[in-house]
Parts: C-alpha cells; structure tokens; sequence
C-alpha cells in the first residue's frame, strides 16, 4: 500500500503541470520560458537616470500588462532591494514558440532602449497559485 501511495504522488508531481496546463489553456500545447532582466550598470546609480530611461521603463511596464492580459505573461516582477547590485527582474511568459519568447523578450522596451539586458531561459512552472 505504502508503494502505490508512493508511486501515485511521484505520478501527481510530473504529470501535474502538464495536466493543469493542458486544462487551463484548453488544450492548446504553450511552452514556458523566462528572461531574466538586468539594469545596465550605469543605471544603478539613480542620479544617472534619464526622463527616455524613465519612459522606456513604462513602456516596457505597459507592454507587459497587454501581454498578461494577452495570456502571454503568467508573472513579472523584480527583486526588491535597489540597494543590491545583483538586483534582477523576471518575466515567465507562455507562449507557442522559443521563437515567440525571444521576440518577446527582444521587443522589450527597456531591453531596446538600453536600460536593461535580458537573457532568456527555457522554464517550466511546477508550482502556481
């Protein structure tokens, strides 16, 4: 008895994204991906900041509240200490393609005006609220 209780709960854990993922989005296969967002270093200093640095990062902001609400975004944000040089910000999106993902992340606002650098991750969701 012990093995099969075992046995099911390891079966729950791997198929459990696939199932809830499969179901949620009915039935359509979407890949997740993350880019990992980074300030150029002469922005870290906050006196360095330009008004174009201040309006690439509220497009980059629009943007990404479109493509949450687009279901392309499942969470975006950033650490939260500015004090830390190795502050980063994240975007895990879902989307059809590595193609996609990348135009996504390339497209970024913030990435285009120079303000952050992003490198982009394959990823998968094991855990969501």
């Amino acid at each position: 008895m012990k093995k099969l209780f075992a046995t099911s709960v390891v079966l729950f854990f791997l198929c459990a994204p696939l199932v809830s993922r499969h179901a949620l989005k009915g039935g359509a296969e979407k890949r997740q991906f993350a880019y990992v967002l980074r300030l150029t270093p002469r922005l870290r200093d906050g006196k360095n900041w330009t008004d174009q640095d201040n309006a690439a990062v509220g497009r980059h902001f629009r943007r990404l509240q479109q493509l949450h609400s687009e279901g392309k975004v499942v969470l975006a944000g950033k650490t939260a200490d500015d004090a830390d040089a190795g502050q980063f910000g994240v975007v895990i999106l879902e989307v059809a393609s590595e193609d996609e993902a990348r135009k996504i992340m390339e497209e970024d606002d913030a990435v285009r005006a120079g303000v952050m650098t992003a490198r982009l991750f394959p990823f998968r969701v094991a855990l969501i609220r």
